[in-house]
């Protein structure tokens, strides 16, 4: 199984971004723990970041054809991104929603994510683990379906 994983904006910035909410962990500690934790799996991990929607709308849409399932941590776009959302419908690969931080303990404009509903599910809140949680999650289920 060959599974993309796509963080957004500002997520290039864990270690040095609010470590009292992120942790003190890097972005590249987060890409070497997925890409091991596949490895020892038997799957492969893309691990992918951008600050910018249109590239990850574009690495969604890559993704087709060419991946078996998609793990997502949109960053701020959860909120606010329809054209993330979109994609991800069109694409039609099964999705997980991550996020590191529980966005339902954070700000208001937090609590609501729109592209969830274009995913399977949303981990929240359980840091580094949820990637893990959700990519168990799609070896077992997603891939027992095919």
């Amino acid at each position: 199984m060959k599974i993309m994983v796509i963080n957004g904006p500002n997520l290039n910035m864990l270690g040095v971004r609010e470590p009292e909410v992120y942790g003190a962990k890097t972005y590249m500690d987060l890409e070497q723990y997925l890409e091991s934790y596949a490895e020892e799996r038997s799957c492969e991990a893309v691990v992918l970041q951008s600050n910018s929607e249109g590239e990850m709308i574009d690495f969604i849409h890559h993704a087709l054809g060419n991946y078996d399932a998609i793990i997502i941590n949109p960053g701020a776009y959860t909120h606010y991104s329809y054209a993330i959302f979109d994609a991800l419908l069109a694409v039609g690969l099964p999705t997980v929603e991550v996020h590191i931080s529980n966005i339902h303990k954070r700000e208001e404009f937090r609590h609501k994510s729109v592209t969830a509903p274009a995913c399977i599910g949303q981990i929240c809140g359980l840091g580094f683990r949820g990637y893990t949680l959700a990519l168990d999650y799609l070896l077992e289920e997603v891939k027992a379906d095919a």
